[in-house]
C-alpha cells in the first residue's frame, strides 16, 4: 500500500479536513489546521506530500520522524499542525486496512464511553447563566467557561468582581454537582491569575486552564503553588519536549494537548503516558472540527488518567453519521480507524472562500497589546 494523493479542504476558517488516498483505494482523514494560520499550515503539509507519496502509511512512526526531524529545524506550532494531520490520517487507514478502530491498535479500550465537557460563552452573566443551565439540562457534568474580554497587566477590584459574578452565576446555574473549568486563555499576568485565582477558590473550579502565557514555565510554577485549585494547559504546547518541563516542574496537574497542533494521536499518547507517571490527568483540547474530535476519542477510550473530553461540533452535514453526546457522553465508537466517513459531497458546499484568518489583536484604550 502506498500514499497516492493528499487534498486539504477549508470548509471554515478555523477547520481544515486533510484526505489522504492510497494506491489501494483507501482514504484516510485527518484535521491540518491552526488557528489563524491555516495557510501556512497548507503550505507545510505541500512541502511534506513529495516525501510521503509513493510512501506505505502504516509506518506512521517512521514517517513521523521523517516528517519532524527531516530538517534542521524541528517543531513549531505550523509544521507540528501539519504532521498532525497527516499523521491522523494514517491512523485512519491503518485501522480501515485492519478492519479495526484505532483504539484498539494503541492497546485497546479502558472505558466503555467518553465524558464530553463543552464551553459556555456570553459575556453577561444573565446570558451565561441560561446558556449553562441548558448544558446542565442536557447532561453534562462538566462545562468550561472563560473571561470577560482582555485584561491589562493589573486590574481593578471592580473587574476582579466582574469576573466572580459571572462565574458564580453559571455555578448557580449547574449546581454543585457539576464541574466548572475556568480558562484564562493567557489573557492575564502570573501577578493577576494570583489574584482572581484566590477570588475564584470559593467556586472551587475543576481547573484553571492557562492562567498565563506558556512560554515561561517557571511563571506556571509559580500560579501553581499559590492556590489548590489545579492548573491544565496544553494547547499551544507541541510534541513531548514541550511537556517534559511542564511535567517535571509541576506546573500543571492536566495536561491538555491538542491532537490537531501537538504532533497527533502517538504523540498525544506518549504525553499522557509521562503525564500519568506525575500523577497528571489528560484532557485533550478541541475547539476544531469533527475529525480532530474522532482522533481525540480514539485516544480518549485508551488513556488510563482521561478526565473529560472538550468538543465543539458533533459534525452536523460535515459527517455522514455525526457524533451522539447523550447525558454528557458519547459512546464507545466501534467503527473502524477513526471510526467516521465525512460525507465529501456536502463538503462542496461548505467550502471556505472568504479571507484566511487574521490574527487578532486585542488593544487596550492606552494603546497596549494584549495577548489574546
Amino acid at each position: 500500500m502506498r500514499i497516492s494523493k493528499i487534498e486539504l479542504f477549508h470548509v471554515r476558517p478555523r477547520w481544515t479536513f486533510l484526505k489522504m488516498s492510497t494506491d489501494e483505494g483507501l482514504v484516510g482523514w485527518g484535521e491540518a489546521v491552526l488557528e489563524a494560520r491555516s495557510r501556512s499550515v497548507e503550505m507545510a503539509v505541500k512541502e511534506l506530500e513529495p516525501h510521503l507519496i509513493g510512501q506505505d502509511p502504516r509506518r506512521i512512526e517512521h514517517l513521523w520522524q521523517g516528517m519532524y526531524r527531516g530538517g534542521f529545524y524541528r517543531g513549531g506550532p505550523i509544521l507540528l499542525s501539519a504532521i498532525s494531520g497527516l499523521e491522523q490520517a494514517m491512523w485512519d487507514i491503518l485501522g480501515k486496512s485492519l478492519g479495526t478502530p484505532v483504539y484498539q491498535l494503541l492497546g485497546g479500550a479502558v472505558r466503555s464511553r467518553i465524558r464530553m465537557y463543552k464551553g459556555v460563552g456570553g459575556i453577561v452573566a444573565d446570558e451565561a447563566y441560561t446558556m449553562s443551565k441548558r448544558l446542565r439540562a442536557e447532561g453534562f457534568t462538566m462545562v468550561k467557561t472563560g473571561l470577560e474580554g482582555m485584561a491589562h497587566l493589573i486590574e481593578s477590584p471592580s473587574w476582579i468582581a466582574r469576573q466572580v459574578d459571572r462565574i458564580e452565576r453559571i455555578r448557580e446555574a449547574i449546581g454543585p454537582d457539576c464541574e466548572l473549568a475556568i480558562d484564562f486563555h493567557g489573557k492575564v499576568s502570573p501577578a493577576l491569575a494570583i489574584q482572581l485565582i484566590k477570588a475564584l477558590e470559593p467556586i472551587h473550579p475543576a481547573f484553571i486552564e492557562e492562567p498565563c502565557l506558556p512560554e515561561n514555565v517557571d511563571a506556571m510554577v509559580t500560579i501553581a503553588r499559590s492556590t489548590t485549585v489545579p492548573i491544565a494547559t496544553g494547547e499551544r504546547l507541541f510534541t513531548k519536549w514541550a511537556f517534559r518541563e511542564v511535567l517535571e516542574k509541576q506546573a500543571a496537574v492536566i495536561v491538555q494537548p491538542d491532537l490537531a497542533h501537538c504532533g497527533g494521536i502517538m504523540e498525544g499518547k506518549k504525553i499522557a503516558a509521562m503525564a500519568e507517571t506525575y500523577y497528571a490527568g489528560f484532557a485533550s483540547h478541541n475547539p476544531l472540527g469533527p475529525i480532530n474530535l474522532a482522533a481525540s476519542l480514539q485516544l480518549a477510550a485508551n488513556v488510563p488518567n482521561f478526565v473529560c473530553q472538550e468538543y465543539a461540533s458533533e459534525g452536523e452535514g460535515y459527517l455522514k453519521q455525526p457524533f451522539v453526546v447523550k447525558d454528557g457522553y458519547i459512546e464507545l465508537p466501534t467503527g473502524p480507524g477513526l471510526g467516521i466517513e465525512v460525507d465529501e459531497e456536502a463538503l462542496q458546499d461548505k467550502l471556505y472562500s472568504g479571507d484566511w484568518d487574521i490574527p487578532r489583536w486585542f488593544h487596550a484604550d492606552d494603546g497596549s497589546v494584549a495577548d489574546f
